[in-house]
């Protein structure tokens, strides 16, 4: 398990740069590396220093946060720190891995930077803490753009996901949700201990499944087919959950 994310600030603002810093200071798996008042200062020492993790604000002089992301190479998970809401829906398509309205407090800071901190623990650590007894599994969600919205969804409560050409049908006990996005993009967001691929247009919440019989799969009232390209790996997961 890596140690601690390495971390930049990007702020102009000095109150809301040292709050910040406070708070990566209160947090045992961060570090910081270095924060400046503007991505030009910024740019050198991120290449060169490649952090995991980047606190970006938006309004600032000479280059804001948002025209700053497409230039990053390599890229770090970003958490855009700012007062207005308005780039929510930028922020997502630049894909921001949060987005932290000011004034915000420890708490919902902590909450960010911990669910970043997870995703890069290794599997086994992630099912050792599942599997603990009575342990209350953590409510997770993913954000995806549905129509002009973006729409929160309960990754608990994703039964199947059916792929539809350009577009990805994602069911639910509650609706059928539509949204333009690829299978390799979704998998980035959903935990990968928890879902697994089984054919070229469908993929499979595990604890959703009902039975498995003849290389098909029941979920309600649905019966998914189990490709021969996906089926060694589905199998092998499973052997590995018992």
């Amino acid at each position: 398990m890596k140690e601690k994310l390495t971390c930049y600030i990007i702020e102009d603002e000095h109150l809301a740069q040292e709050i910040l810093e406070e708070y990566i200071r209160k947090v045992p798996f961060l570090e910081l590396k270095g924060a400046y008042e503007s991505p030009l200062e910024a740019a050198g020492p991120l290449k060169e220093d490649n952090p995991d993790l980047l606190f970006l604000d938006i309004n600032m002089p000479d280059l804001d946060g948002l025209s700053f992301i497409p230039m990053l190479n390599p890229k770090p998970m970003i958490i855009l720190t700012t007062a207005y809401d308005q780039y929510a829906l930028k922020a997502y398509e630049l894909e921001v891995r949060d987005y932290l309205l000011k004034p915000f407090t420890f708490e919902r800071f902590y909450k960010a930077v911990l669910r970043l901190y997870q995703e890069q623990r290794p599997r086994q650590l992630l099912e050792k803490k599942q599997d603990t007894a009575d342990a209350k599994p953590e409510q997770e969600y993913i954000f995806l753009k549905v129509g002009h919205r973006i729409q929160k969804v309960a990754t608990h409560d994703i039964l199947f996901v059916e792929g539809m050409k350009d577009y990805l049908r994602i069911h639910t006990p509650q609706e059928k949700i539509l949204t333009l996005l690829s299978f390799a993009k979704l998998e980035e967001l959903l935990p990968k201990q928890e879902f697994a691929r089984v054919h070229r247009s469908f993929l499979v919440a595990l604890n959703r499944i009902d039975h498995i019989e003849k290389n098909r799969i029941q979920i309600r009232d649905q019966l998914i087919p189990i490709s021969d390209t996906y089926a060694e790996a589905f199998y092998k997961m499973l052997k590995g959950l018992q």
